[in-house]
């Protein structure tokens, strides 16, 4: 089977998606890039996380054509490929409709600085593309465009992308912004956050630069 072993990955962390609670039902989806093989995983469109298998997974080149596999690719393809070709390092892609990051993402707020573990994103601020149709192209530019260099986006009135240089990165930096967001809210509901400044966030990005163990993901701090 191609690329199987970046299928089983799907399979793995798309049932860790639905668990942890950032994709409810058959919402979100995820991927994997092979840059050897310019191809890309993905998982299937309406399939639950636990039902999916590994032959479900699609493969797909970065135009979408499929190169293996029976199943529909989620309709978000396009918001996967173009991180890939427009950020050389991503390779995994993470979607969700997170309840807190989609709160922000309805109101068209960024998620800001509130903890300093929104570095994890290569950011101080998360910004929000503005509301596009699910399933677009027009949707995948104006995220990608709106990104800039953070390894994240809010997706008005829909939810969040995250990408990484694998799947685990990328999965962790979504359960992150998730927490931040979920910070933000609450404290909100009780006053004014207190906001990293960008001087305060330069000194915890340069840190995260030598955290953790060498040729790890981070997964927490």
């Amino acid at each position: 089977m191609l690329m199987q072993e970046e299928r089983e990955l799907i399979v793995e962390y798309g049932k860790k998606l639905s668990a942890s609670g950032l994709c409810p039902g058959t919402s979100g989806n995820i991927s994997i890039y092979n840059a050897e093989k310019k191809l890309m995983a993905i998982s299937p469109s309406g399939i639950d996380y636990f039902e999916t298998k590994p032959e479900d997974v699609v493969v797909t080149d970065l135009e979408a054509n499929i190169v293996d596999g029976n199943r529909k690719p989620s309709s978000e393809w396009a918001l996967h490929t173009i991180f890939y070709k427009n950020k050389p390092e991503a390779r995994a892609v993470v979607h969700t409709h997170s309840v807190y990051c989609t709160t922000f993402a309805v109101l068209g707020q960024p998620i800001r600085a509130v903890h300093y573990v929104i570095g994890d994103a290569n950011t101080d601020t998360v910004p929000c593309a503005p509301y596009c149709t699910f399933g677009t192209v027009e949707l995948a530019e104006k995220a990608i465009k709106v990104c800039g260099d953070s390894n994240a986006v809010l997706l008005a009135n829909h939810g969040i992308v995250t990408c990484g240089k694998d799947i685990r990165s990328a999965f962790s930096l979504a359960n992150n912004l998730e927490y931040v967001a979920k910070l933000q809210y609450q404290a909100m509901c009780i006053g004014k956050p207190n906001i990293l400044n960008h001087e305060q966030m330069e000194k915890v990005l340069e840190k995260f630069k030598g955290y953790g163990q060498p040729d790890s993901s981070r997964t927490g701090y």
